[in-house]
């Protein structure tokens, strides 16, 4: 975090991907920095706290791609559509849920540009959206 502060500092976009739920992730349940024998959480909620504050600086949370995924199934459900299959959940990284005519992704977006599935399907025959009504 104290790097990413730096880099926000110097006016540069700075995105902090977090694995765990909250920011600071592990560092979250040390109790006592050495040498200097600090307290671990109020170093983590001071930083956490300049870095969520912070205009240049975006935080992603291991806990925003479980939570679309969970609200996408929830809106899905109340129409009565439920999946063939979820997979990616507990890790929260790329959820895939399959709807038989749909597969939706959801990703940290480091994990999308990794695997770039728009690059792969960039010669696929687009199909244009059937408009509600």
């Amino acid at each position: 975090m104290t790097a990413a502060l730096t880099l926000a500092n110097d006016g540069l976009p700075v995105k902090i991907v977090e694995r765990e739920s909250a920011l600071g992730g592990m560092l979250r349940d040390v109790h006592t920095l050495y040498p200097d024998r600090r307290n671990a959480a109020e170093m983590v909620a001071q930083k956490a706290n300049a870095v969520s504050d912070h205009p240049n600086i975006e935080v992603l949370l291991d806990s925003q791609v479980t939570a679309i995924a969970e609200f996408v199934q929830r809106e899905l459900k109340s129409k009565g559509i439920y999946p063939l299959g979820i997979e990616g959940l507990r890790e929260g990284h790329w959820v895939l849920m399959d709807y038989a005519d749909v597969i939706i992704h959801i990703f940290y977006e480091p994990i999308r540009t990794f695997y770039d599935l728009e690059g792969l399907w960039a010669d696929a025959k687009r199909i244009e959206p059937i408009a509600a009504t």
